[in-house]
């Protein structure tokens, strides 16, 4: 006669029979650290601000012209009743700003005391890099952008990483005055 089990020793054989038939878990995969920012283009150069540097992304505004400026600055727009100067990126390095102004669109920066929307040639939205493809090293290229640019992503080309949070701080682009 087989003696009966109690209510504990079959739910212990229960649990024993639900283990060895219990699929794996799914094995975790390693997840790759990864740097995101906006990706820029002034010229042929390439370029990605970080994230947290550009506040918004426009097509280029109306802007009314200001006497007594130097040229790179463009003028001031009204941007959802925010005056909001308007600054040539590429005039400011002493590089030619793209014809085409359909492609054209303005980084928003606020840092500061300083507001300002960079025009650039074209905006390419976020930008997405993994940690291992960063160099600090400086790419060759013009000298007054170098001062802003803290090293480079390696992909399908070089991405030079530029801070708009450093050129707003920077003496010469706040001297806006001729």
């Amino acid at each position: 006669m087989s003696e009966q089990q109690s209510p504990f020793q079959l739910l212990l054989e229960v649990d024993n029979r639900c283990r060895l038939l219990a699929a794996g878990l799914p094995s975790q995969q390693q997840i790759a650290q990864t740097w995101g920012g906006i990706g820029f283009r002034m010229g042929d150069r390439y370029f990605v601000a970080p994230m947290g540097e550009v506040g918004e992304v426009l097509h280029e505004p109306r802007y009314t012209l200001l006497p007594g400026v130097k040229p790179w600055v463009k003028g001031v727009a009204n941007v959802r009743g925010r005056l909001l100067p308007v600054m040539d990126l590429c005039g400011y390095f002493g590089l030619e700003l793209s014809p085409l102004r359909k492609q054209r669109r303005v980084l928003v920066v606020e840092h500061n005391e300083v507001f300002a929307g960079l025009i650039v040639d074209e905006v390419y939205g976020m930008q997405h890099f993994s940690i291992d493809a960063f160099s600090e090293q400086v790419p060759a290229m013009e000298s007054g952008v170098m001062p802003f640019v803290h090293g480079h992503f390696e992909r399908e080309r070089e991405w030079a990483v530029f801070s708009p949070h450093a050129l707003a701080a920077h003496h010469e682009f706040l001297d806006v005055a001729c």
